[in-house]
């Protein structure tokens, strides 16, 4: 027991110490010429023009995080399903309750995917709101005088 845990922290403790070393030998190897040209922003050879920070449109995140979502939930699906075979030979009790919580996982996905479509998320250009000018009968105005 005492030798299999000794293996695992050598592991942990090469697994720790190898990057940090590796950047500490390579800093006092590499050779350093600083320049103005190499400090500034990189943009396919061109010239920066205008400042670097700027707000992106946050359209841009949300199609990401859906699609990181989306993503995760395949990397977490394909492993089931490539074991479901095994778990229906093994009985049919693993079956039903793999089967049921895939079914309630890809549910609420479905769910939060639903809402983002129904609030209009999934749009690029959104529309706005068509305002009405025209003077609803309802509107209670002060009647003009007669002369």
């Amino acid at each position: 027991m005492g030798y299999q845990f000794a293996a695992v922290l050598a592991f942990a403790l090469a697994a720790v110490l190898l990057p940090f070393g590796l950047l500490a030998g390579f800093a006092v190897l590499r050779p350093s010429f600083p320049s103005e040209d190499k400090s500034l922003i990189y943009e396919c050879g061109e010239k920066p023009i205008g400042r670097a920070w700027f707000n992106f449109n946050p359209r841009f995140y949300l199609v990401a995080l859906v699609f990181v979502i989306f993503e995760v939930d395949l990397a977490l699906t394909f492993p089931v399903a490539v074991v479901y075979k095994d778990w229906v030979a093994a009985g049919p009790q693993f079956a039903w309750v793999a089967f049921a919580e895939l079914f309630l996982f890809i549910f609420i996905l479905v769910v939060g995917l639903v809402w983002v479509w129904a609030h209009g998320d999934l749009e690029w250009v959104k529309k706005l709101a068509m305002v009405d000018d025209a003077p609803d009968a309802d509107d209670e105005r002060p009647a003009s005088r007669a002369a």
